[in-house]
């Protein structure tokens, strides 16, 4: 399954003339793409009810049900199915209004094969600008979610290294570790890193679905599937396809459920619940779990095939107490979220702050983290987080006053703040080696504001 196959279409023909149809029924898979033929507007119903379809070439004039009654039934139960109408040159004001109520497009009868495939090229670019609308959407709400994978502690490394590995194939992947270790962000910098970047990142939390509900959420269901089941319905599988498909909890589904993945894994296709048919998605899969598959394959709970099937490549995200180092690099990062800003500089963290952070084993990962900070960051003083200001059970067993701070020197004259003002510009100059808008900018100032400031100080200094 290769991103480059997005360009494939699932096409609905419907026409009335059998000659027409024993051409296109050859020429369309030529070009490329899945075809359904229908002699009548009964049958092209009947074929919507079954299955989705990318697009739909209709005759707009035949016996029975016309053109347009297909097309008011297609904008009513498959909306995402792009309409091409084929009409004879006395229609062609009819196909422009069918283009004016909902229609993508229109070709002349008798339609040649170089019109009929640049319609479908259309098509197709139309549905990868839609597919790369989701993405963005996606990573817009993963925003809060970092998809950087914060750290550079040697097991951070290796993780970055391994993922890096992986990104560029569509090998299946399996993420191990605990809960609150940062697993979706692992297969979110797979998929950026992959060539289906552009393509939907869709997450599911197994363990969160209804176990009634899990089959039709990730597989779709048809029209009557069920009660209340009032027309067909996308499952997250078919969601995304061309892109990314993250199985969070993983280890929770149950077997029946697991015989259904595994077929779909082995064949790329997907059956919707109350179908027959299946039809062919193109998926990268990566899956994660805290539990320890193996073990629950020896238990029996867990099926040894799938298993394999899913551990083409596996990456063990190490909890947060085995990466200690990582945790001030990592604070400043969750603060900033929390703060809404782009960084906050180190002083808001206090030495005694990080001394505790790092002391505490951190059970519930950067999750928990997060959540003492947040906490942290509303207490404090707006300036500094200080060990007060933290959860109380992280002082537990550690001795805040016996941490030692590095030695301040201080002034017998208290400094004004004019001098303090051009202290901190001349600290920002030199960590930028003299880059005046890069230190304008860790300054919060205007670049002519900066400029200003230094010619007053040197003004004053030359007097």
């Amino acid at each position: 399954m290769t991103a480059a196959s997005t360009q494939k279409l699932r096409v609905l023909f419907v026409d009335d003339e059998p000659a027409i149809r024993d051409v296109m029924k050859l020429e369309l898979p030529r070009m490329g793409h899945d075809v359904v033929m229908c002699e009548d507007g009964y049958a092209a119903l009947k074929a919507l009810d079954k299955q989705p379809f990318d697009a739909a070439i209709v005759d707009l004039r035949m016996p029975g049900l016309s053109g347009w009654d297909v097309i008011e039934h297609i904008k009513r139960v498959s909306p995402e199915t792009e309409v091409i109408i084929s009409t004879g040159h006395g229609d062609i004001d009819a196909a422009i209004q069918a283009v004016r109520s909902g229609a993508y497009d229109f070709l002349r009868k008798p339609c040649k094969l170089v019109e009929i495939s640049a319609a479908l090229k259309r098509v197709a670019e139309k549905r990868m600008l839609t597919n790369k609308t989701i993405a963005l959407e996606s990573r817009l709400k993963a925003v809060e979610g970092s998809p950087d994978l914060i750290g550079h502690s040697a097991p951070m490394l290796m993780v970055k290294k391994l993922c890096e590995k992986i990104a560029p194939t569509d090998s299946s992947v399996l993420i191990q570790g605990e809960t609150g270790t940062g697993k979706e962000l692992v297969a979110r910098r797979i998929h950026d890193l992959s060539p289906r970047a552009n393509m939907p990142f869709v997450p599911v939390n197994c363990g969160a679905l209804a176990e009634h509900l899990v089959e039709s959420e990730l597989f779709g269901h048809g029209k009557g599937a069920y009660t209340g089941a009032e027309k067909s319905r996308k499952g997250l599988i078919e969601v995304a396809n061309g892109g990314t498909l993250f199985l969070d909890e993983f280890g929770e589904l149950d077997k029946g459920m697991q015989v259904k993945l595994l077929r779909f894994l082995e064949s790329g296709e997907v059956r919707r619940v109350g179908e027959n048919d299946a039809f062919h998605v193109d998926v990268r899969v990566v899956c994660a779990t805290n539990r320890h598959l193996q073990k629950m394959v020896a238990d029996g709970v867990f099926r040894e095939d799938l298993y394999f099937r899913i551990n083409t490549f596996e990456i063990a995200l190490p909890a947060l107490r085995e990466r200690k180092d990582d945790i001030p690099e990592l604070a400043r990062t969750l603060i900033a979220r929390y703060l809404k800003r782009r960084d906050v500089p180190d002083t808001m963290l206090s030495p005694e702050t990080v001394a505790v952070l790092k002391n505490y084993d951190w059970p519930g990962n950067v999750r928990e983290l997060a959540n003492a900070l947040e906490r942290a960051t509303i207490m404090c003083d707006g300036t500094t987080i200080r060990p007060e200001d933290l959860p109380s059970h992280l002082l537990r067993n550690i001795d805040v006053t016996s941490i030692k701070t590095p030695a301040v020197a201080v002034s017998s004259t208290p400094k004004t703040l004019r001098e303090i003002e051009m202290e901190l510009i001349y600290k920002a100059l030199d960590k930028f080696n003299g880059d005046k808008p890069k230190a304008a900018a860790e300054l919060g100032i205007a670049l002519k504001t900066l400029y200003n400031k230094l010619n007053a100080d040197q003004t004053k200094a030359a007097g």
